[in-house]
């Protein structure tokens, strides 16, 4: 797969900075998805989603009747290093799809997905998820995602093959649904962190996909959680941010959530209590700065980049007088996206899913 879908040099996105007019263009015109950059990013995915190693499986085992290979127990899922990265692997690879349907030109993607999705594949994912010491496996970060992919599948009305992928996956679908549903009552605290648990991200992707499959009683349940939980926060310390792993950002990750969540006057009445700073037209955001690009950790700082400028061209959507924060959104994807490349595993197995969501997040 890496001959046909082998990375491309990166294309430019934006006008070259030369000289202040050009600097000017770069800093305020929208970042273009061209099939330049959709081959970039798809050609990640689509290597390292039949990639069984380097993994980390994560699980917990009962006995050493678990202990088996990745690909057994997750014959789906067992890519890309790790199961969520695996998830978002495939919405990449299936949302891309979708709108490059030349990206198939030799019909490799259908193939790899009519292989892996499958009733008996999914039958073995969800008896992994089926066990107790595994029911909170993946959650919240895992599930949404898994949740992302099924939504891209849903909406692709008019291809057949992914009808029925969708409805393949769905016994895991509704695992995680009830799951969700289980979770939110019990959740007295958010999670604020910087990584994986961060309460907000998990919500807000998963919000996205309720609203667009229909699925009114996890819609509700995630708007009423998150007024709970966030609703009463005031000044968020930005400055605080980011830590040394982080590829999220607390802070904005909640305001993106209560975009979501609140209507217009209520969530700027929010925002300003709650980041008055971004109010003004002068504010700016350091972009995160990577020392070692083969630290699984380290490398991190790349997705804070693209996941700060998602959040903060939604953030703009929700209120057009903070459209100063889109150059900002724009410095940050600019310094990340040359990053993405195949030379080190730790960053291509993941990176390319975040930067594709800050490309759609304009």
């Amino acid at each position: 797969m890496n001959k046909i879908f082998g990375l491309f040099a990166l294309a430019v996105i934006l006008i070259a900075c030369n000289g202040e007019k050009n600097k000017e263009a770069t800093q305020t015109e929208d970042l273009k998805l061209e099939l330049a950059e959709a081959q970039k990013i798809i050609a990640l995915p689509m290597h390292c989603l039949e990639v069984e190693y380097p993994n980390k499986l994560g699980q917990v085992l009962a006995s050493d009747v678990e202990l088996k290979l990745p690909k057994q127990l997750r014959p789906i899922f067992y890519g890309c290093f790790d199961w969520h990265s695996s998830a978002h692997g495939y919405w990449s690879v299936v949302k891309l799809w979708k709108q490059f349907p030349e990206l198939d030109k030799n019909g490799e993607i259908d193939s790899l997905l009519t292989l892996v999705f499958t009733p008996e594949n999914v039958a073995i994912e969800k008896a992994f998820f089926d066990e107790p010491h595994n029911r909170n496996f993946e959650r919240t970060y895992g599930w949404a995602w898994f949740f992302k992919l099924q939504e891209e599948l849903y909406t692709w009305k008019d291809n057949p093959k992914a009808q029925q992928w969708y409805k393949n996956l769905q016994p895991l679908e509704n695992v995680f649904t009830e799951r969700y549903l289980e979770y939110l009552p019990k959740l007295n605290y958010p999670i604020r962190t910087g990584t994986h648990d961060n309460t907000a991200f998990g919500m807000a992707l998963t919000l996205e996909y309720a609203e667009t499959v229909g699925n009114t009683k996890l819609k509700e349940a995630i708007e009423a959680k998150a007024k709970a939980l966030f609703m009463n926060d005031k000044n968020c310390p930005i400055v605080y941010e980011p830590s040394g792993h982080d590829f999220l950002s607390p802070c904005l990750q909640e305001a993106w959530l209560m975009s979501k969540v609140l209507p217009t006057a209520d969530y700027k009445t929010w925002l300003n209590g709650f980041l008055p700073q971004l109010f003004d037209t002068n504010f700016d955001l350091e972009v995160g700065k990577v020392s070692d690009r083969t630290d699984g950790h380290l490398v991190h700082l790349d997705g804070l980049n693209f996941s700060r400028a998602t959040c903060l061209f939604q953030i703009a959507q929700k209120l057009p007088e903070l459209n100063h924060l889109k150059p900002i959104a724009v410095k940050h994807f600019n310094v990340a996206f040359p990053n993405i490349s195949n030379d080190d595993y730790m960053g291509s197995h993941w990176l390319g899913s975040f930067a594709l969501q800050a490309l759609d997040a304009q």
